[in-house]
C-alpha cells in the first residue's frame, strides 16, 4: 500500500480548462476512469479483429470501409486529460469510456439515432463491436451511453430534474407570420450593446452547462484539424456565424395534470408537464413558418484552398433568441476557447447589421464582413462629411461612384479616385470644375466616422464580393449536422441531448475533412496484410 501511495504523488497531472488549472494524478486518474485503451493498442486491435472477417468476407467489411478509417484516425487520447477532474475518486471505476465515445461516433457515421437498437445491434455483430473495441459478450449497456452523456453536462442534476418534473405554462403556437427572410426582433431592446460592453470586459458565461462538450469538441476534433492544416493560417481566420433552427422531439402540447377535461373544458390553458421544457415556439425564416425546439449556432471556418467548411465552435439558446445577440456570446466563448487563434474578419447575415456589433469587431481587430439590413439601409449614425451611398461608397461631383485604391493602415482610412482617370466612365461633365491633377481627385473615408457604413474592406468593392462567398460557410455546416447527420432524426429533447448529438456529428464533419484531404482508406492496411498472409 505504500508503494502505491509513493507512486500516486509521484506522477502529478496539470491541464487548465476555462481559466482554471487543475491539478490531479496519473495513477488517481486512471482509478477514476478505470483502464483507458491508448490509441495506438486500439488501432492495433482494430487490425488484428477486422483481418480475419476481412478475408472471410471482403464485401462486408468494405461496406464499412469509410467508418473504420474514421475509427482508426480518432485519437481519443487527450480525451483522458479532458474527462479526469470529472470523475470522481471513489466508488467503482468508470470503464470502456473511450469505446462508448466511440460507438457513438459510429452511430453518427451510420446514422442509427435509437441507443437501445443500436446496443442490440452491436451485441449481434462482431465486425461493429470490433470498430469500437470491444467484444460481443462486454458491449456497454444502453445505461452506460445515457449515463456518459449525463456525465458529460454540467448542470446540476437536482436543478435538471426538478425542471423536468414540475408544471410549465403552456405557450400556444403564435398566429402572426412573419415575412420572407424575417427574423424574431431581439426581445429587450438594448440587449445586444449590453452582450458587448460584458465582452469588451472579458466576461464569459462560465456556468453554461455545455462548456465540457465545446471543451472536448476542440481538444477531439477542432485542434487536430488545425494541426492537420484544414482551418488554414489559424492566425488569420476568418470566420462565419450563422443559426439554424432544431426541432425537438417533445411535445408543444405537454401532458395534461388538471382535471379541466373532467368539467367539460378540454382547451384549457393550465400549467402542463413537458418533457422538454425548454423549448420555445421559434421563427423559421426559410421555410416561413413556426417551429418548436431550439436555436443551433455555429461559428464556422472556410478553407478556400481545400474547398472545406469546418464548424470550430457550437451555441445553443431558445427559440426566439436573435442570431445578433447569440454572436455575441459565442465569439467571446470562442476566442476564450481558442486562445491560441486569431479571428482576422467576421462573416454574419443580416441579423448582425447592428451598431454594437461592429463596435465589438473593432476593438477585436476583426473586419466585419455583414450586408445591410434592408430596414436599416442609410441609417447613418453620423452623418457622413461627404456624399455616400448606402455602401458607404463615395460619390463624385458627377453623380459616379468612386473608385476604391485600397486601404492605409499607417492612417487608418480608404483611399478613393476618380472614375474618370482610372477610365471606368468614358467622359465627365464636371472635369473642368474637378481637380486639374492628371493623377484625379482623391477622396479619403475613415472607418472611425461610421464602423457600420465605412467598413476597412468597402462595400460594393471586389474584395468584399469575394470575401463575403465565405459567409455561407456556417449555412453549409448547418446542412450537414441537420440533412446529411439527421440530427433530428434521433427525436431528441431538451438542450443536453441535442446538444451531445450536434457535437458527435461536429465530429464526424471533421474527420470527413481528414479523410477527404488525407485520402487514408484502412482498406489498403487490411490489402497489404492479406497479401503477406496468402
Amino acid at each position: 500500500m505504500d508503494a502505491i501511495y509513493l507512486d500516486f504523488f509521484k506522477s502529478p497531472q496539470k491541464i487548465e480548462m476555462d481559466g482554471i488549472i487543475y491539478h490531479y494524478f496519473l495513477f488517481w486518474g486512471d482509478f477514476m476512469l478505470g483502464y483507458w485503451r491508448p490509441h495506438a493498442e486500439y488501432q492495433e486491435y482494430l487490425i488484428n479483429n477486422v483481418l480475419p472477417i476481412y478475408l472471410a468476407d471482403k464485401a462486408r467489411v468494405e461496406y464499412y470501409a469509410k467508418a473504420l478509417s474514421k475509427l482508426y484516425l480518432l485519437d481519443l487520447d487527450v480525451l483522458k486529460l479532458v474527462l479526469g477532474p470529472y470523475y470522481s475518486h471513489t466508488g467503482k471505476p468508470a470503464e470502456k469510456q473511450p469505446e462508448i465515445f466511440r460507438s457513438f461516433v459510429l452511430m453518427s457515421e451510420l446514422g442509427e439515432h435509437s441507443i437501445t437498437a443500436w446496443v442490440e445491434k452491436l451485441k449481434g455483430d462482431s465486425l461493429l463491436c470490433a470498430m469500437v473495441g470491444v467484444a460481443p459478450s462486454d458491449v456497454p449497456e444502453v445505461g452506460n451511453h445515457y449515463d456518459f452523456i449525463d456525465r458529460l453536462w454540467l448542470e446540476n442534476p437536482e436543478v435538471a430534474k426538478n425542471q423536468r418534473d414540475s408544471l410549465h405554462p403552456f405557450r400556444r403556437k403564435p398566429r402572426k407570420k412573419l415575412g420572407k427572410n424575417q427574423k424574431q426582433p431581439p426581445r429587450h431592446p438594448g440587449i445586444i450593446q449590453k452582450f458587448v460592453d460584458l465582452a469588451l470586459e472579458g466576461k464569459t458565461f462560465e456556468s453554461r452547462p455545455e462548456r465540457l462538450l465545446q471543451q472536448i469538441f476542440a481538444e477531439v476534433a477542432v485542434r487536430p484539424s488545425a494541426e492537420a492544416g484544414l482551418l488554414g493560417d489559424t492566425n488569420n481566420l476568418a470566420i462565419s456565424g450563422d443559426g439554424t433552427c432544431i426541432i425537438s422531439g417533445g411535445s408543444p402540447y405537454g401532458i395534461k395534470v388538471c382535471d379541466c377535461k373532467s368539467k367539460g373544458i378540454y382547451n384549457c390553458d393550465c400549467h402542463r408537464r413537458f418533457s422538454d421544457p425548454q423549448a420555445r415556439h421559434g421563427w423559421d425564416s426559410y421555410h416561413e413558418q413556426w417551429f418548436y425546439g431550439h436555436c443551433g449556432y455555429f461559428l464556422s471556418v472556410y478553407n478556400r484552398d481545400l474547398n472545406l467548411d469546418l464548424p470550430i465552435f457550437l451555441r445553443m439558446v431558445e427559440a426566439q433568441r436573435y442570431d445578433g445577440v447569440t454572436a455575441i456570446v459565442s465569439l467571446a466563448e470562442a476566442r476564450k476557447l481558442y486562445p491560441e487563434f486569431t479571428f482576422e474578419s467576421f462573416f454574419g447575415d443580416a441579423a448582425h447589421d447592428n451598431y454594437p456589433t461592429y463596435q465589438l469587431l473593432n476593438a477585436w481587430n476583426m473586419k466585419p464582413f455583414i450586408p445591410l439590413n434592408e430596414k436599416n439601409k442609410g441609417n447613418f449614425k453620423f452623418p457622413p462629411p461627404i456624399n455616400v451611398d448606402e455602401n458607404g461608397t463615395p460619390i463624385c461631383m458627377a453623380g459616379f461612384p468612386m473608385v476604391n485604391w485600397g486601404f492605409e493602415n499607417d492612417r487608418c482610412r480608404i483611399k478613393w479616385r476618380c472614375p474618370l482617370v482610372l477610365g471606368k466612365v468614358d467622359s465627365c461633365p464636371c472635369k473642368d470644375m474637378c481637380s486639374a491633377s492628371p493623377y484625379g481627385r482623391t477622396v479619403y473615408t475613415k472607418p472611425s466616422w461610421d464602423l457600420r457604413i465605412f467598413t476597412p474592406v468597402p462595400r460594393g468593392s471586389e474584395e468584399w464580393k469575394t470575401e463575403m462567398k465565405n459567409r455561407t460557410s456556417a449555412e453549409r455546416v448547418n446542412k450537414r449536422a441537420l440533412v446529411d447527420y439527421g440530427l433530428e432524426n434521433a427525436r431528441a429533447r431538451g438542450k443536453k441531448r441535442i446538444n451531445w448529438w450536434l457535437t458527435v456529428h461536429s465530429i464526424n464533419i471533421h474527420l470527413d475533412a481528414r479523410l477527404k484531404v488525407s485520402k487514408f482508406d484502412f482498406i489498403s492496411i487490411l490489402q497489404n496484410l492479406a497479401r503477406k498472409s496468402a
